[in-house]
């Protein structure tokens, strides 16, 4: 047996649902028409109270209102003749009414051969009819049809849905892939490249006992083991005074207290700190500005410096101080980073939530 997918199970409940209300509610209106076109009034009306109790049933559990339906359809079936007038055509109509909806409520093995009993009363009170029996057949088939049609729609949209499901999990993982891949080399080129840098650039002076420190903390960093926990609130403002502490730059620091998310705290130490050392390594000045604030729930960080500037839009694709270490480090974290640049400075501008 194949598993049942939500839309195919809301359709089959829809239909255990209404068929049997449906079905009491059109047979009484039936029975209505059927009183006022009979000539034995007393038997139709206790017949329309037959209908009326049963219609009651139809609302409740599914085998009493199955067994309600095969009375009344054998009780006007048997007294169609004691009503004279057109109560042929009332056992018709009932009949086909209950046929059809049971088509709907129960599985073949059990309505084609309640539906056979009651054609056979149907027949037994009035005589063969090959249109009876054709019309009969035939409106059971058709209501068989439809309720598979709408099944097997209802299948294919539930096989949609998981595959569009598959889909979208396949896409977010890629996503995050993508991302984990970006903050690495961000977190590359903040670490281990910058050491490799001070080597390459100092040489024979380099303090050997420093480099080592340096290379240990990179290797914290990019093993995770000088993470933080992500899910506690962290104020950005204190670890952002560390980082001006910490960097040889005059920093003139303007920082307000800043709660966000650690991962967030993360992402703006990281972005800061990478902006600090561009003004270190590229701006031809010792000094910087630094401003922590909040705005509307909003953390606004912005580094700038007076330094000789550049043109953002000849920055090479290759290098990833702005867009791997900044930009796409804020995005990642549902920031935002602009820079601009110009012959008289350089201002980096971090905001969260973007």
């Amino acid at each position: 047996m194949t598993a049942v997918g939500q839309v195919e199970a809301e359709f089959r409940a829809a239909v255990a649902r209404f068929a049997g209300p449906v079905r009491g509610v059109g047979v009484v209106l039936l029975s209505g028409f059927g009183v006022l076109s009979s000539d034995g009034l007393p038997l139709a009306f206790a017949l329309l109270g037959l209908m009326v109790v049963g219609a009651v049933a139809d609302f409740g559990d599914r085998r009493v209102a199955l067994g309600f339906a095969v009375v009344r359809v054998v009780a006007v079936g048997a007294a169609q003749g004691a009503l004279g007038g057109e109560a042929r055509w009332w056992a018709l109509n009932v009949l086909t009414t209950t046929v059809i909806t049971l088509q709907w409520e129960w599985s073949p093995r059990v309505a084609v051969p309640v539906a056979g009993v009651l054609l056979g009363v149907q027949l037994w009170a009035v005589g063969f009819d090959g249109a009876v029996v054709l019309r009969v057949v035939l409106e059971c088939v058709l209501a068989r049809l439809a309720f598979r049609v709408v099944q097997r729609s209802t299948a294919r949209v539930d096989g949609l849905r998981v595959r569009r499901a598959e889909v979208e999990r396949a896409e977010a993982l890629a996503a995050e892939r993508r991302r984990r891949e970006r903050e690495y080399m961000a977190l590359l080129h903040d670490t281990a490249s910058a050491t490799f840098l001070v080597v390459a650039t100092q040489g024979r002076e380099v303090d050997a006992a420093a480099v080592a420190e340096f290379a240990r903390r990179d290797l914290e960093v990019l093993t995770g083991t000088a993470g933080m926990p992500r899910d506690s609130l962290v104020d950005v403002g204190a670890s952002l005074r560390t980082v001006v502490e910490r960097v040889p730059l005059a920093v003139d620091a303007r920082i307000a207290p800043a709660p966000v998310p650690a991962s967030v705290a993360l992402a703006l130490v990281r972005a800061v700190r990478e902006a600090l050392v561009n003004v270190l390594r590229h701006a031809g000045t010792g000094r910087a500005e630094l401003a922590v604030c909040t705005r509307d729930d909003r953390v606004v960080v912005t580094v700038a410096d007076r330094g000789r500037g550049f043109e953002p839009s000849l920055v090479s694709g290759h290098r990833r101080g702005i867009s791997g270490s900044i930009v796409d480090r804020m995005v990642a974290v549902g920031g935002v980073a602009t820079v601009t640049s110009a012959s008289g400075g350089t201002t980096v501008r971090l905001a969260w939530p973007a």
